[in-house]
């Protein structure tokens, strides 16, 4: 007899369906987190120190990268929460009811994970909005003829690397958001 089919026998189709639900939104949704969370870390792990030596409106970048980094350290509060749905999913086959996470608990640890993610993403969201501004006003203090001979005048790539690992932790973020809202979608009806 297949694990599937001992399950099958002893708990009911709705739970079977939760616990599928959780175990396999939970996997996607860690392992994207997980790897696009690791390339903007790394990224901004990176390009940031390199930042700091140049001259530029030090203040604004700091903000910017602070923003990045909260919202990494918000993913990866979002990222252990994706790992937990797994996990609460393998304790809902239990064939004992009373050992089995309750429904209201597992929905508030989803709505947990939605939190988190939407306010992580609000700080990448910011954090990529002050840099692009920041490198737009670089682009548009240049006049078209202009050949400078500074070369931190001009949008270089460690301002775009800052960027992308922001646009990366927006899409990890954006993950976690869609596998919270399909849980509770799934998991309450």
């Amino acid at each position: 007899m297949t694990r599937d089919s001992e399950l099958a026998q002893s708990l009911p189709p709705s739970v079977q369906k939760v616990s599928k639900n959780l175990q396999r939104w939970g996997f996607w949704s860690f392992w994207l987190q997980l790897i696009l969370g690791i390339i903007s870390t790394v990224t901004l792990l990176f390009a940031t120190p390199a930042l700091f030596k140049t001259e530029q409106n030090v203040q604004n970048i700091q903000f910017g990268i602070f923003s990045a980094f909260i919202s990494i350290v918000l993913l990866i509060v979002a990222i252990y929460t994706s790992f937990r749905y797994n996990k609460i999913g393998k304790k809902i086959e239990n064939r004992d009811p009373a050992m089995r996470p309750k429904k209201s608990e597992t929905i508030g640890l989803i709505k947990f994970g939605l939190i988190f993610n939407l306010v992580g993403m609000l700080f990448a969201i910011i954090g990529a909005e002050t840099l692009v501004g920041l490198s737009l006003a670089k682009l548009l203090t240049l006049s078209p003829q202009f050949i400078g001979s500074n070369p931190q005048q001009f949008v270089n790539s460690l301002d775009l690397l800052i960027i992308q690992a922001n646009t990366n932790t927006i899409g990890a973020h954006f993950a976690g958001i869609v596998t919270s809202l399909i849980l509770i979608n799934r998991i309450s009806s």
